[in-house]
């Protein structure tokens, strides 16, 4: 049960019904019951595992403990604060438009993604195509005449007679290198992610997506009735990059010092975005830290969806003007000897 998963869409769909049914006055197990008769592959495996559980006696959160990969540590927390409260019917309903939120969130940045990697796809395309067909037609015309050529169709040439040639060889080390890196991402996921993070224009949207996450986090699980320490222990467990992380847990230490959280995330004002601690600071003065929380990750939703419309816009023109260049170069190099070619015939 550890490894199986739902999408997010299949977990939207069976909180919102669960929400609607509890709200109607259905007891837990006739809409689990309900639910089971129109679900089916993963979603019918966690519905039933849910209705064995309850039957025995468990916790909504201890049943929905066991499928980690499906509901974190916020989510069966919140549930579990819920059902102490009862108030699991309201919760239900956060937790809906809290990945209502999330899906919304990183489909921004898929769909910000698309574009450049089908022009990257289409340029591998394009290469590939000019490297097995073309290049290998031209070449045996050039061997046969005995033209001298240019050191760019050289090179070109020796590129496709490595394709052809080593096919097979070339197909096992693009195996053994995705290979390689998922196996290192597997065993050393920090170290990869480090790397990565650490990219000229990504690690300025990867903090500000870990931003934005954290605070939308934070609001849900102080909006729940949860202490802010076990509230930030488990709104930091949605960050990504290491660094934020160890700031949010040396701000929760000093929370527990009897320090405030604003005064955490002064350490990191490098990084942290000002607003952040100023309506930190102002919800901690007026009690209202989770009103605040929420209007921070909606600021910040809309910081990264005008960063990724940026980054588009310049990474756009960008790639085409770098595919553009490279397929020209390309047909220059080939058509450059062409052309000397009929320069010499031409001058006899």
């Amino acid at each position: 049960m550890s490894s199986l998963t739902l999408s997010n869409s299949e977990k939207l769909s069976m909180l919102r019904n669960l929400a609607i049914m509890l709200g109607s006055g259905i007891p837990i197990i006739e809409a689990v019951d309900s639910l089971l008769e129109d679900t089916n592959g993963n979603q019918f495996k966690v519905l039933s595992t849910l209705r064995a559980d309850l039957m025995q006696g468990q916790q909504i959160a201890a049943s929905l403990a066991n499928f980690p990969r499906v509901f974190d540590k916020v989510t069966v927390n919140l549930i579990k604060a819920a059902e102490e409260a009862g108030t699991l019917e309201t919760t239900l309903r956060d937790l809906r438009d809290h990945i209502q939120s999330e899906i919304e969130f990183t489909d921004k940045i898929k769909f910000a993604m698309i574009y450049p990697i089908l022009i990257m796809i289409v340029f591998a395309g394009v290469l590939l195509v000019i490297l097995i067909f073309v290049v290998p037609k031209i070449s045996a015309v050039f061997s046969r005449l005995k033209v001298e050529l240019p050191l760019p169709t050289k090179i070109l040439i020796g590129a496709s007679d490595i394709l052809i040639n080593n096919t097979m060889l070339l197909g096992v080390g693009l195996v053994v290198i995705i290979g390689g890196i998922i196996l290192l991402y597997k065993s050393n996921r920090n170290f990869v992610l480090r790397i990565l993070y650490s990219l000229p224009v990504i690690s300025g949207l990867v903090r500000q997506i870990d931003f934005a996450r954290f605070s939308r986090s934070l609001h849900l699980l102080l909006n729940s009735g949860l202490p802010i320490t076990v509230a930030l222990e488990l709104a930091q467990e949605v960050v990504m990059d290491l660094r934020i992380r160890k700031l949010l847990e040396k701000s929760r230490e000093m929370v527990i010092g009897g320090k405030k959280l604003s005064d955490g995330l002064r350490l990191g004002k490098k990084f942290v975005p000002s607003m952040m601690i100023k309506l930190t600071e102002a919800g901690e003065r007026s009690g209202t830290l989770d009103r605040s929380m929420q209007e921070l990750s909606q600021h910040l939703d809309y910081e990264v969806t005008n960063s990724l419309k940026a980054a588009t816009a310049l990474l756009e023109p960008i790639l085409l003007v770098v595919v553009g260049i490279s397929v020209g170069g390309m047909m220059l190099a080939i058509i450059a000897p062409i052309y000397g070619l009929i320069g010499q015939v031409g001058g006899r």
